[in-house]
């Protein structure tokens, strides 16, 4: 159980240090290249980890409330749910009116046509044709 242990610890210790290296802006690396601390920290299996967790990283918080994303360097996103967001509401209430109106339209069209039938049909039989079969 012990020697299963001498493994695992490290392994893990590295697992972590190689994401949170991997996690962390460059500009938040310290004193090397954050590529030379992924060769480090795979490298020198115990040693590369510590040293990455000890001195690697500026562990104060970032200014801006940054996330610790490369991709989202230079400003904090700000994350709305779809139902308190005014501009996604909006979009759906124009995209169900113009959905709405068109389907009136075709509603109103088809039974224009059906009134327009039904008239002509009532006429022949007035008029004491046959009606036409469709």
């Amino acid at each position: 159980m012990f020697r299963l242990l001498m493994y695992l610890i490290p392994l893990a210790l590295t697992i972590y240090a190689f994401i949170d290296c991997l996690n962390t802006p460059e500009d938040e690396a310290k004193h090397l290249p954050k590529i030379a601390w992924v060769f480090i920290i795979l490298l020198f299996w115990i040693v590369g980890p510590i040293a990455w967790l000890a001195a690697g990283k500026q562990r104060t918080p970032p200014v801006g409330g940054r996330t610790p994303s490369e991709w989202h360097r230079n400003h904090r996103m700000e994350y709305v749910a779809p139902d308190d967001n005014p501009e996604f509401l909006n979009s759906l209430k124009a995209e169900a009116a113009s959905s709405q109106s068109v389907k009136d339209e075709a509603l109103l069209k088809d039974w224009e046509a059906d009134l327009r039938r039904r008239e002509e049909e009532l006429r022949r039989r007035e008029a004491g044709e046959e009606p036409k079969g469709d």
